[in-house]
């Protein structure tokens, strides 16, 4: 299994294959694409991550002592960018998530290259990620 460092190391890899933005924002829909499909049942204001000027929802679960996480958005670049963060983040142990150091957003350019409301939106979907982690670790 890999972790959470090199899974973010892979996607700065992908990232820096592609010229320019445009390319890369077309990766990033092409990644919210193929995001698993989302259970409707999921679909609760109680998942909606708040602080996201889109709607985001993300669900998890805790199995075997890992993180599960599952998440669909209705803005096609929010959704690869969350589509992103529960790759880096799910099948991971509640303590791993919490003491990641998060340098993928910067290292692919994404920080810089997002309006500030999509900017807050993702501080506040690694804020919910680490919320639920957090909860997990100390069920654990």
């Amino acid at each position: 299994m890999q972790t959470i460092q090199q899974i973010q190391n892979e996607i700065i890899d992908e990232f820096d294959f592609f010229e320019d933005w445009s390319e890369k924002y077309q990766y990033l829909i092409d990644l919210g694409k193929n995001l698993p499909n989302f259970d409707n049942k999921s679909r609760i204001d109680s998942n909606l991550i708040k602080g996201c000027q889109s709607k985001v929802w993300l669900n998890s679960s805790f199995k075997d002592n890992t993180v599960i996480f599952e998440a669909d958005s209705d803005a096609i670049i929010s959704k690869g960018i969350i589509s992103l963060l529960i790759r880096v983040f799910s099948g991971h142990r509640p303590e791993d998530i919490l003491e990641a150091k998060i340098d993928f957003i910067e290292k692919i350019g994404l920080n810089t290259h997002l309006s500030q409301t999509r900017a807050n939106g993702l501080l506040a979907m690694i804020k919910q990620i680490k919320i639920y982690a957090l909860a997990y670790q100390s069920k654990g």
